[in-house]
């Protein structure tokens, strides 16, 4: 086996590479289970490092901080909601809506440690999972816009559905388990439904502000106009949308 111009042997880096990854989730795997066992005052450096059966030192060269180890843990646990989440479906944009708030709320019950963990601190924008997640709810959003089903505007509807999801995990948790009535969250459901969608398509109703964001929805879609002429088109239509 010949040495690389580094000092190292061929294939050496990838070697390491793939034991430091594996370190790295060996050492966020302990940290999730002393979250779920003691909460967030348990991920101690030195707790986490006995835990994960490395030396102390090895946390720091791979994170930085105890707050760069609870960052990578959050973004461990966006990836792993992520991964229970199904491309929007456009037959039904409001029973999609709802099944995807499910799913949202059903992963925050199932795992409340971590799930409080990602939503103590604001989410960092440029956070992979986070993006690919917001891709997909937006996806659903858009859907509803283009069915003419959309009340209110593209991110007030996210900011509401995300809203809505959050407060019944964290209402939930802080419950007694006596006290626990899943009547609870249907109806937060249900709420965040009529909050952001119509009865029916919004373009039956007097008022350009439905049409306005169906065809807002369906421009990405199409390819007969410019990208000047698009980008034109959709400032219109922003305008139009609110001013309904």
């Amino acid at each position: 086996m010949s040495a690389d111009p580094h000092g190292g042997s061929d294939g050496g880096s990838d070697s390491t590479a793939t034991g430091r990854e594996r370190t790295r989730q060996k050492v966020i795997e302990a940290a999730i289970g002393l979250l779920e066992s003691g909460g967030r005052d348990a991920v101690t450096t030195r707790a986490v490092a006995e835990a994960a059966r490395v030396q102390p030192p090895a946390i720091y060269r791979l994170f930085g901080d105890k707050d760069g180890l609870l960052d990578a843990v959050a973004e461990h646990g966006l990836a792993a909601f992520l991964a229970t989440k199904r491309p929007p479906d456009p037959r039904d944009p409001v029973e999609d809506l709802r099944t995807g708030w499910d799913v949202a709320v059903e992963f925050g019950l199932a795992n409340p440690a971590l799930y409080t963990l990602m939503h103590s601190e604001p989410t960092k924008a440029t956070s992979a999972a986070f993006k690919a997640g917001m891709e997909i709810l937006m996806g659903r959003i858009r859907n509803l816009a283009a069915a003419g089903l959309l009340r209110v505007e593209e991110e007030l509807a996210a900011q509401v559905i995300h809203a809505t999801a959050r407060g019944a995990v964290l209402t939930w948790l802080s419950l007694p388990e006596d006290r626990r009535d899943p009547a609870l969250l249907t109806t937060l459901r249900e709420s965040m439904v009529a909050a952001v969608t119509s009865e029916r398509p919004a373009v039956e109703d007097t008022g350009p502000a439905g049409a306005a964001r169906a065809l807002r929805a369906s421009l990405p879609d199409q390819t007969v106009l410019s990208g000047a002429e698009r980008h034109l088109l959709r400032e219109w239509l922003d305008r139009l949308a609110a001013g309904g």
